[in-house]
């Protein structure tokens, strides 16, 4: 790991500003940050809890784009453009049938935020926020994803981290999942038990 890419990593970046619960609804939350950072086991926590859909968005590269990644080989705009609009697809699908969902996407730079909630409303990304130290330990200790540890630097180079003009929170991955989960009921005014925003009908 280079100086400079820790530095990236653990730099101080404006915090986005958390959302006046209770959110209205439908909508779909987009858990996002980089490998490794405990986005799929988050969203399934989410999930259950909330009883609604979820999509593993890994699952909808391109064959081409696993086999790229599978080699080591970081993934580019261009590669990521038809992923990106997959996500954005599945999000219009659940909002369209006036259904809330679940979907992880590393979403890392603005624009790709952009394409995904190219709507403009009914989306919210959950930022799961870990320092590189701690990323780049989870993603060594992990087996059968196709994200070689290597590839960590070239994601904290795009990462952009969601800044206070988007619909987002940020939520430190320190604690165990299931408190992140938590975290994020919370802060979004949800209703566990009912699977809808409090206070907001179905």
């Amino acid at each position: 790991m280079t100086t400079q890419t820790s530095t990236i990593a653990t730099s101080s970046l404006p915090l986005p500003l958390p959302l006046s619960p209770p959110i209205s609804q439908p909508v779909v939350l987009v858990v996002m940050g980089v490998s490794g950072c405990g986005k799929t086991t988050v969203a399934a926590l989410l999930a259950g809890r909330l009883g609604w859909p979820f999509e593993e968005g890994d699952a909808l590269h391109p064959p081409a784009n696993i086999e790229k990644m599978k080699a080591g080989h970081p993934l580019d705009d261009n590669d990521r453009a038809p992923w990106l609009e997959k996500v954005a697809d599945w999000i219009g699908e659940r909002l369209d049938a006036g259904g809330s969902g679940l979907i992880t996407c590393s979403a890392l730079k603005r624009s790709y935020r952009d394409t995904i909630n190219r709507r403009g409303s009914g989306v919210v990304f959950v930022y799961l926020h870990g320092s590189y130290e701690i990323i780049a330990a989870r993603l060594a200790a992990r087996h059968g994803h196709f994200m070689p540890t290597k590839l960590l630097d070239s994601q904290f180079a795009d990462l952009h981290e969601p800044t206070a003009d988007e619909p987002a929170i940020r939520v430190d991955v320190g604690p165990t999942p299931s408190q992140i989960a938590d975290t994020v009921v919370k802060m979004l005014g949800l209703d566990v038990a009912k699977g809808i925003a409090k206070g907001v009908a179905k």
